[in-house]
């Protein structure tokens, strides 16, 4: 019997697939089928899938082409298969030639030609992009015009800053000064302004039946985030809170290990965020530390120990205008504790410990654009060390997010409504000046 193997990722199974599976199968008397899976699709940065990986498995199943399927979820795994299935042909389009050919020592590789004129990038292409317009100063801009080039489905049609910026990333986007101009043209918004502008900005969106990605926190005052989110839903529309470091697969996954019971109960959540004010993009607006950082430091302190602290306690060093350098945030919850530093004046580890009856997790600085992090126990033999590729800082992952929630009409953001809310009530809580204590 010669077995006959083949690789895919087969989002959006299409005449094209099919084709190839049929081509594979007249090779020998056996097919086996390989399916990428969801994690290693993101390892190889291929993050615009539209179909789960058990929905693609399904569809191949359907097609009655496959002997058997396999999931592909590691480097090498190919050679791991090949050796392990005693397979005969190794098979992939030709579009991959000569890419392959390594195989050769293990067996036959054979270059399919594809179907011309189709494949599941053109496929996803012919549906309408969703125009994008983005809110807000250069800086971390740059970043989001950078990443949405690898996102399907999403096109950056244009820019509105209060600044009088002239074009800089791209002459053909839209630039204007007036933000009901903007939004004329778009589908829905990324917005990046300062917080304080954000309540209006978003909500003159909602109205204007615009999506919103908003940079967290989504508003500084908590009755404004309930009215948002009925806005939202009223009119059938997406809001997301933006925090980029809950799409980093490394942290999604500290998450999910954390919870398991990897290093027993969770007894402290410590995370601390800071940078000088002086090395800040001079030509964005200087905020104050905990409205730059806190969103962050305390997402995992939510993520990890849920939102219902039972006391809360805050100390902050203020400038003469106002603004804190330096902000301390203590959470007493009823069997465990968490805290924050953040600081836009001050520097600090950024680090993120997570503590347990069993060992702790450690994340080193800077824990926020995290690829890797150890679980730690007292036998140190047991140590384990773990590495997510990130690409683009989470950004890239936020916004096919996004996309999938505008398509789908769901909300399929890795922050939960609670999470968001919670990240709201601190910021306003401190703003209007309560549980403070200056130092």
């Amino acid at each position: 019997m010669v077995k006959v193997i083949t690789y895919g990722t087969y989002d959006v199974l299409h005449y094209g697939h099919i084709r190839l599976l049929e081509r594979a199968k007249a090779l020998g008397d056996y097919l086996i089928v390989g399916i990428t899976s969801d994690d290693y699709d993101k390892s190889r940065g291929k993050i615009n899938n539209q179909q789960s990986l058990a929905e693609r498995i399904q569809n191949v199943k359907n097609t009655g082409l496959a002997d058997e399927i396999v999931i592909e979820e590691y480097e090498g795994q190919k050679i791991d298969d090949i050796k392990r299935l005693g397979i005969d042909i190794f098979t992939v389009g030709s579009d991959w030639e000569g890419k392959f050919d390594y195989l050769n020592e293990y067996c036959k590789v054979v270059y399919l030609p594809r179907t011309e004129g189709i494949s599941s990038t053109e496929v996803r292409a012919r549906n309408r992009k969703i125009r994008l317009g983005i809110v807000g100063k250069t800086g971390y801009r740059k970043k989001v015009f950078n990443e949405a080039k690898y996102v399907n489905g999403i096109e950056i049609v244009g820019v509105f800053s209060r600044y009088n910026e002239k074009a800089s990333e791209d002459d053909s986007v839209f630039y204007t000064g007036q933000y009901e101009d903007m939004l004329d043209h778009v589908d829905a918004v990324y917005i990046l302004s300062e917080p304080k502008y954000h309540q209006v900005d978003v909500k003159k969106a909602l109205e204007a039946g615009k999506h919103v990605l908003c940079e967290s926190p989504i508003t500084l005052d908590e009755k404004v985030y309930s009215e948002l989110h009925r806005i939202a839903a009223k009119n059938h529309l997406v809001l997301m809170d933006a925090i980029k470091t809950a799409y980093s697969t490394a942290f999604e996954r500290l998450v999910l290990l954390a919870k398991s019971g990897k290093i027993g109960e969770i007894l402290s959540v410590d995370a601390t965020c800071t940078s000088q004010a002086d090395s800040i993009n001079q030509d964005e607006p200087v905020r104050g530390s905990l409205t730059t950082w806190g969103p962050f430091a305390m997402l995992p302190v939510f993520q990890l120990l849920g939102t219902d602290f039972s006391d809360i306690s805050i100390a902050t060093k203020m400038t003469a205008e106002g603004r804190d350098v330096f902000t301390k945030i203590d959470f007493l919850y009823p069997h465990s504790v968490a805290s924050i530093k953040v600081a836009s004046g001050a520097k600090s580890e950024g680090e993120l410990i997570v503590t347990g009856t069993l060992g702790y997790i450690y994340v080193p600085a800077p824990w926020w654009k995290t690829d890797y992090f150890e679980i730690r126990y007292e036998d140190q033999e047991k140590n384990k060390r773990f590495f997510y590729q990130l690409d683009g800082e989470g950004i890239r992952n936020e916004l096919v997010s996004f996309v999938k929630s505008i398509e789908g009409r769901k909300d399929l953001s890795y922050i939960s409504p609670e999470v968001s809310l919670k990240i709201v009530s601190v910021m306003d809580a401190f703003n209007k000046k309560k549980n403070i204590r200056s130092i």
